[in-house]
């Protein structure tokens, strides 16, 4: 068991079961433009860099010319559906009450605003002491300046701080940065790609974290 005093968080895939919404409003800006809807699953693959590199991607290279009235037609059907199916992972409230006491924060390359207003509405929000996200900070995942700026704020022991995520982004940055590289097995990444990256630790549910970090 590995001692830690920071937990450092992903959203999406981690902490909440978001890929059904995203996909949807993903596909959604797709029939609106009158491009080839994408199956979700592909969609899903999107996820982990940022909207911009989502849209970016849904759209494909031939119709980047629409890119901004897409971003647009995203953003307004995500703005409305964020919440419709999405929520935490079982098991998720529990193992936050198990570390309550842990100092905790979310860093995600999602818009800050839209993590803000589903860890809100899913009533977690207070249970870490910042959130972080795309509009936040002029780094995202994996650019290891970011977690410079995170242990300017937090001043913990590189050691002593763990990157708990279900993305390569977050495998990625955790190394880059030097400290604990944590995978969920379980989120939107398929495993295989997250093991090639040979995290430090694995989990396949979030109570199993309890075995793993204290």
């Amino acid at each position: 068991m590995k001692n830690v005093d920071l937990m450092i968080f992903d959203l999406d895939g981690t902490l909440v079961d978001s890929g059904g919404d995203i996909a949807r409003s993903a596909v959604h800006t797709l029939k609106t433009l009158g491009l080839p809807v994408l199956p979700e699953e592909k969609i899903l693959t999107f996820v982990g860099n940022g909207l911009g590199r989502l849209v970016e991607r849904a759209i494909g290279p031939a119709h980047q010319y629409l890119m901004d009235r897409a971003m647009e037609i995203f953003e307004a059907h995500y703005e409305q559906h964020m919440l419709d199916g999405t929520g935490l992972y079982p098991g998720v409230a529990q193992m936050l009450g198990h570390y309550a006491t842990k100092r905790k924060i979310v860093v995600t390359n999602k818009r800050i605003t839209y993590a803000k207003r589903i860890l809100e509405g899913l009533g977690i929000a207070d249970r870490f002491e910042r959130i972080l996200g795309e509009g936040s900070t002029p780094y995202m995942k994996p650019d290891a300046r970011l977690m410079e700026a995170i242990l300017e704020i937090f001043p913990e022991q590189r050691g002593r701080t763990v990157v708990i995520g279900d993305g390569i982004a977050d495998i990625r940055f955790a190394k880059n940065s030097g400290v604990v590289s944590c995978a969920y097995l379980n989120g939107l990444t398929p495993r295989d790609a997250l093991l090639a990256e040979a995290p430090d630790m694995v989990y396949e549910h979030p109570q199993n974290l309890r075995t793993l970090l204290a």
